[in-house]
């Protein structure tokens, strides 16, 4: 039984930390609050598969990795110990479909957005083009504003004709920095977990809102890395012309530059706050002991 306090201990510590997460302080520091958002996540998914099995399992008295273990030998020799009845067993097997179904709404996601993607992609092949004023980047002659990146192993930076009338030299030379950097550090795959959460954890309400704040830091984190090299007057100046345009678009399974809360991010780049670094260490140590228990209490 202490072992499942422990993992329902971890539960009530996610939603904690999570609540900590959801202050301002991590538009600060994007790139700490979404590695403790992805700690969160694990812990989260692997407690929710460890409650029930803990429970089912108690009769061994022994950590679930080990439990687990005892338990498949003693099924294989048809002899379950004093104690562990068919109650017992179903607890197991739920926490079992927890995992399955987290597995499996992985798989699809994965699956449906990279068929997505692989649809955009071809269909790019036959009307994006090419144009001198923006090298490394596809422009589809579109009105509407558009500005976004196809993610995968050849990821594709797009810009519609709508967006190079939009903005100036600068404002364009940012944003595409902005749309390289969602490529180059693979924030699809920083998002990927948060929506198998929500799907396979409706009952938790904080699991889909934990998803869009870290779609809005990951949008921020591009931003930074945006205006390392542009500063921040064209970034913001080219969020503001997409917060003012009606018609901008984003295709499914591509992430752009003008999809969330455009006026906290201009707000965000015109104040220039220093990183909180105390805060961000002691949500790290706090992450990082989070997803450590219930790894440790599988492993041993």
């Amino acid at each position: 039984m202490a072992y499942a306090v422990h993992f329902a201990a971890t539960i009530l510590a996610c939603w904690l930390t999570a609540q900590f997460l959801s202050a301002t302080w991590t538009w600060r520091a994007p790139r700490v609050a979404i590695l403790c958002w992805q700690a969160v996540g694990l812990a989260l998914g692997l407690s929710a598969m460890g409650l029930p099995m803990a429970l089912g399992l108690a009769a061994y008295d022994r950590p679930t990795g080990s439990a687990l273990v005892a338990l498949a030998d003693d099924l294989a020799h048809g002899a379950l110990p004093p104690g562990l009845g068919v109650a017992h067993l179903v607890g197991v097997g739920v926490g079992f479909g927890i995992g399955a179904v987290l597995l499996t709404t992985t798989v699809r996601s994965v699956h449906g957005t990279v068929r997505a993607q692989r649809r955009h992609r071809d269909l790019l092949t036959l009307v994006a083009r090419q144009d001198p004023t923006v090298p490394g980047a596809l422009v589809l002659d579109h009105p509407s504003a558009a500005a976004y990146c196809l993610p995968g192993v050849r990821p594709r930076v797009v810009v519609s004709a709508g967006t190079l009338s939009l903005l100036d030299r600068a404002e364009l030379a940012a944003v595409l920095t902005h749309e390289r950097a969602h490529a180059q550090e693979r924030h699809d795959l920083v998002l990927l977990p948060f929506t198998a959460l929500r799907r396979a954890l409706p009952w938790f309400g904080w699991v889909a809102d934990a998803y869009e704040r870290v779609a809005l830091l990951v949008e921020m984190r591009a931003d930074d890395k945006a205006r390392e090299l542009h500063a921040e007057a064209p970034l913001a100046g080219a969020l503001r012309r997409f917060a003012a345009c009606d018609n901008r678009i984003t295709p499914h399974g591509a992430l752009g530059v003008g999809d969330r809360d455009l006026d906290v991010r201009v707000q965000r780049l015109l104040v220039a706050d220093r990183p909180p670094r105390l805060i961000g260490a002691t949500a790290l140590a706090v992450a990082s002991t989070l997803v450590a228990l219930p790894i440790s209490l599988f492993l041993s």
